[in-house]
């Protein structure tokens, strides 16, 4: 039976962050158990081939159930199952949020969460290649860098979103977000830079980390309401326990966290008895507070050359593989633009995820020709779902709601961000390059047409937090802390635990709480004072 002072379950973004630094103290023995096995493969290192991944052994898989919002339709999650877990499958954007997303978090209960608080853990894990700033770190393990060869057809749609009221930005993790660049990737000379990358691979070499891969957390084990290990399965189905001396410490996220908790008898007590569950401590926020971006790919077909059509061309593999250069290197998304879409926000909740290329319905719709996509983004969702079981079996998925446009102001931000992306591209020069529209189509015109479009193709651009959130009152999962409320000896350090989800992409964030998570643990952050 292995046995460590801390045992991680899930080794994606958030528990190769902990691995790396629990371990740093070599009288300490961590054991990381990961679901998935490596991440060896080349559509994982190839940046422009994470679409590859979807619906293959190294993904989870998700669907939710029919969205009310949405026509109706179950909407695709992809979650990685691997070494890195999302950060080997995403698009690798770095995308830090908003200073107010993480006040706000503070005055909803995170005590410590504050911009001011979790700002510098966002420098300690950056070696950002503009250099050290005020806002960007360097020496960190988490390469960030601009794209290293991106399509031309990009600053075109800039200018075209500069003339059409959204002027040009240096760095939109400065101090203001608002505007429209090109991203910041992670990225190391033009191939991903995972979590497994940034900080498990350094530290697996340390003789007190141990990982283990193709292991399949099953439950917590408890002793009372004390934590005191996991059993989990093996890729041959027999059954280990793993016992922790000090803390068992979840790091599977937004939706695996809250399943394992609920698993154990941790959680909403009708519901764990419903589906024949012992309770072990009544915890009704588990599963709860469900929240994730909404995205609508809009997509032109276009006169340019130079997009990343024919990409999977043997030249342009060569290409990657000899130099690492070339339209393999893209993230299909190269660069964005944060827009409000009426007056009086406070901050933008739009943002347009901007590539020379077809994108649809997750890669796996394909056009035979040059195309352009504006992806509007809603970052800042009204509708909030859950995560709950379908069974006792950790085998079984969950089920899964996320009630995305069910809030009236949701579906209309949305429509307005689509006839504001057909506003960017009637503005030159992105212009000249269209032939026609492609999706919705021109034909979409009335403001119902629209918003029928809306519902029926509005997917999720995988960003699931929420659902183990933050907070001091009754329906909060864990404390300021990240302690489990009730239960000893338990921590979920993950996306998990956002009270609100941030104004941009999830993975920047998610390894800032890891990252403070890991101070926590060591008892290197001060306590923080409940918020009033």
């Amino acid at each position: 039976m292995p046995s460590a002072d801390y045992v991680i379950v899930g080794a994606g973004s958030a528990g190769c962050v902990l691995a790396n630094r629990l371990s740093e103290d070599p009288s300490t023995r961590v054991l990381l158990l990961e679901a998935g096995g490596k991440d060896s493969s080349p559509n994982v290192k190839i940046p422009a081939a994470f679409a590859n991944q979807f619906h293959t052994k190294l993904d989870w898989d998700y669907s939710t159930e029919p969205e009310p919002g949405c026509a109706n339709r179950r909407l695709y999650i992809p979650r990685g199952k691997m070494l890195g877990g999302s950060s080997s499958m995403n698009a690798m954007l770095y995308v830090r949020g908003r200073p107010l997303d993480y006040d706000l978090w503070e005055a909803q209960g995170a005590a410590g969460w504050g911009w001011d608080d979790v700002r510098p853990y966002f420098l300690k894990s950056e070696d950002n290649s503009r250099g050290a700033s005020e806002h960007h770190g360097v020496g960190g393990p988490l390469k960030v860098t601009d794209p290293k060869d991106p399509r031309p057809l990009n600053q075109k749609i800039l200018d075209s979103f500069d003339r059409s009221g959204v002027p040009r930005t240096a760095d939109y993790n400065g101090p203001e977000q608002d505007g429209a660049t090109m991203f910041q990737v992670t990225q190391r000379n033009g191939r991903r830079w995972s979590a497994a990358d940034a900080f498990l691979r350094p530290a697996m070499k340390r003789p007190n980390l141990e990982v283990v891969t193709n292991a399949h957390v099953q439950r917590i084990e408890l002793d009372g309401t004390k934590a005191v290990g996991v059993r989990y399965r093996d890729k041959k189905g027999a059954e280990h326990v793993a016992h922790a001396t000090r803390e068992v410490i979840l790091a599977a996220g937004a939706i695996g966290s809250p399943q394992i908790l609920m698993l154990s008898g941790i959680g909403p007590g009708q519901h764990l008895q419903d589906v024949g569950i012992p309770v072990a401590h009544d915890l009704p926020g588990v599963g709860r507070n469900l929240q994730d971006h909404p995205m609508l790919t809009v997509l032109w077909e276009v006169t340019d050359q130079e997009t990343l059509y024919g990409a999977d061309k043997p030249a342009k593999l060569l290409q990657w593989v000899t130099r690492r250069s070339g339209p393999l290197t893209s993230t299909a998304a190269e660069s964005v633009a944060f827009w409000r879409s009426r007056p009086g926000l406070p901050a933008a909740d739009i943002q347009f995820h901007n590539g020379a290329l077809f994108y649809e319905q997750h890669g796996a719709v394909t056009f035979d020709g040059h195309a352009a996509t504006i992806v509007p983004v809603l970052v800042s969702p009204r509708s909030r779902g859950q995560v709950t079981l379908r069974s006792p079996d950790a085998a079984a998925a969950p089920a899964i709601l996320t009630n995305s446009l069910t809030e009236r102001e949701d579906i209309d931000a949305m429509v307005a961000a689509l006839k504001f992306a057909r506003k960017v591209a009637s503005a030159e020069p992105f212009a000249s390059t269209i032939v026609r529209e492609l999706h919705p189509g021109p034909e979409t015109q009335s403001d119902e047409e629209l918003e029928a479009a809306v519902r029926e193709r509005i997917e999720l651009i995988y960003h699931p937090v929420g659902t183990c959130r933050i907070g001091t009152d009754a329906d909060a999962v864990v404390d300021p802390e990240l302690r489990v409320r009730g239960i000893e000896g338990l921590r979920v350090a993950d996306a998990s635990v956002f009270p609100v989800i941030p104004g941009g992409n999830t993975n920047a964030p998610t390894y800032m709480v890891a990252e403070r998570a890991a101070d926590l643990v060591r008892g290197r952050v001060a306590a923080p004072t409940a918020a009033a």
